[in-house]
């Protein structure tokens, strides 16, 4: 049985492979939940120094940058060189409702946690209705401006 060859799929397949890396280094992978009063938001940054872990926000964007540096050893000859290094950056547009000047980030196990409180005037709260009849005085004054027949 003869079998069709094809020389460009195999360099379509690396190429493919390539792209795949880059674009995995160039994003932060995320979880982003609420509970209760509070937004989770879990970004995965494994390897990145601590240090250059950076949060920051402006205008209702939250910017999340950190640094992954390369393993830089004298007298080694790579046989693979994987793992991605540089800058990892992410943008998120937030709405309004967040309280953004109280957010607090852990950075643990090459995952960062961002907590993001709901602001006091976006938290539902409950209106209490006021139950009653009308006063009594309303209803004499009432009747007693009445033409008297």
């Amino acid at each position: 049985m003869a079998t069709r060859f094809d020389p460009f799929h195999e360099l379509d397949r690396l190429f493919g492979q390539v792209l795949a890396a880059d674009r995995a280094s160039a994003t932060m992978p995320m979880d982003l939940y609420r509970a209760g009063d509070h937004y989770v938001l879990h970004l995965d940054l494994p390897g990145a120094d601590p240090g250059t872990i950076d949060v920051s926000v402006e205008d209702r964007t939250l910017t999340i940058r950190a640094q992954r540096t390369a393993r830089t050893e004298d007298d080694v000859q790579w046989l693979a060189k994987e793992r991605p290094v540089g800058t990892y950056a992410r943008q998120l547009a937030v709405g309004a409702g967040l309280a953004l000047d109280r957010i607090e980030a852990t950075y643990t196990d090459g995952v960062l946690t961002l907590t993001i409180p709901v602001a006091e005037d976006a938290k539902p709260r409950k209106v209490e209705v006021q139950h009653g009849a009308r006063p009594q005085q309303a209803t004499i004054e009432a009747s007693a401006e009445a033409p008297a027949s």
